[in-house]
């Protein structure tokens, strides 16, 4: 199976090296992605949206031949996943989230501070403590110094979803701490979160047991449960 790996704000392809053995060791063909603009000034990147980055993804399952492909998203790559999914239904074989969930149309990632045109990484004490409990010092002194900046207008922009082929392609959200009950119990006040979630019609929740970045913490679980979504 050719496996997609499409990683979250601030990361690259790099980000998954310590996953991707897994895989590479059952036999799959993976292929870490870095999209466009990540690390580029604003002179360079400030053309580029989400939409640009959701190409990059069906672009190269364009590239894949034959077969069909599995997209893993982490965090704001969910969203890319999610766009993929909606512009190439019929060649995905699975959609596998990382701790996050199916945007619904016109939603963005998230806001954060815009510097010099662009998002830099805001450090690990940026985020709550369930997101970076099991980041220890080694592990933030090692990746901090690997983030780069996202082109400003990526995290904000509303994603462009239409039809519903994409509610047909099989989803595994991987998330950091939340089971299925947790999860559902949750993503029925996120409005129309929920209303996407619902609408797919094969959806399976699995528990990490870790916080926001796993392919950091916890890189072999991470692997592993790629791998079981993968043969499901």
């Amino acid at each position: 199976m050719d496996i997609i790996l499409i990683p979250g704000l601030w990361l690259d392809a790099e980000s998954w090296n310590d996953v991707t053995p897994v895989l590479t060791r059952a036999g799959h063909r993976v292929h870490p992605l870095t999209l466009p603009g990540v690390g580029a000034p604003a002179t360079e990147s400030a053309d580029i949206g989400i939409a640009v980055w959701v190409d990059a993804v069906t672009q190269k399952v364009d590239e894949i031949p034959g077969e069909r492909v599995v997209v893993v998203g982490h965090s704001g790559g969910g969203n890319v996943a999610w766009g993929a999914a909606n512009a190439r239904a019929e060649r995905l074989d699975r959609v596998i989230l990382v701790d996050t969930v199916p945007p619904p149309p016109g939603h963005g990632i998230s806001e954060f501070e815009v510097a010099d045109g662009v998002v830099p990484f805001p450090g690990w004490d940026f985020f709550p403590d369930e997101d970076v409990f099991d980041l220890d010092a080694d592990t933030r002194a090692r990746t901090a110094p690997t983030t780069r900046s996202v082109p400003a207008r990526v995290p904000t922009d509303a994603i462009v979803l239409d039809g519903d082929a994409r509610y047909g392609v099989p989803v595994t959200m991987l998330m950091g701490g939340l089971d299925k009950e947790s999860l559902e119990s949750e993503i029925t006040d996120w409005g129309p979160y929920g209303d996407e979630y619902r609408a797919i019609s094969d959806v399976e929740v699995v528990k990490i047991g870790s916080g926001h970045w796993p392919q950091f913490s916890v890189p072999r679980r991470l692997g592993e449960l790629i791998l079981a979504a993968v043969d499901r």
